[in-house]
């Protein structure tokens, strides 16, 4: 083999890797950017808490995050396996809080979603529970008293047309 064609395939594989870290860099960058923005988990605009629980767990998807950092994981992966990095350990850093903030989307999901499922039942146990109070007996006589005089009514007039 000659020196020209080795320093070709030098420099060829210097290409290959500078190509291989911008392909994680990018990957890298977009699911950065795929990520749910800050604002969207913070701000609510609903009517009660069942419907920012919904907001906001709409808002926790991590979207196609995942996806970029498996790509990025991948090239990664490739390139230390070839030895292509000079220095790779900003990359390694990066993929890493990357997943560590994916994770932390993901358990906060499914915490906002076991809340979401859970406030209804609660709401429903609470206005059960407990004696009945002033308002509610006069409402619930009143509407006693309702049936029971549509139902006199109705019997009197039956008996009007006998």
């Amino acid at each position: 083999m000659s020196q020209a064609t080795l320093g070709d395939d030098e420099e060829l594989f210097g290409e290959a890797a500078n190509e291989m870290r911008e392909d994680v860099e990018s990957s890298l960058a977009d699911a950065w950017g795929a990520l749910p923005d800050s604002d969207d988990v913070w701000e609510a605009d609903a009517d009660n808490v069942l419907g920012v629980l919904n907001a906001l767990n709409s808002a926790l998807d991590a979207g196609d995050a995942e996806e970029h950092l498996r790509d990025a994981k991948k090239w990664f992966t490739m390139g230390q396996r070839a030895d292509a990095f000079d220095d790779a350990e900003d990359l390694e850093e990066e993929i890493a809080n990357l997943e560590e903030t994916i994770t932390d989307i993901s358990e906060a999901g499914d915490q906002v979603g076991d809340l979401t499922a859970t406030i209804p039942a609660l709401r429903g146990a609470l206005e059960d529970a407990g004696p009945e109070t002033d308002a509610e007996e006069e409402e619930a006589a009143a509407d006693d008293g309702d049936e029971d005089e549509g139902e006199g009514e109705g019997e009197g007039e039956d008996e009007d047309d006998e």
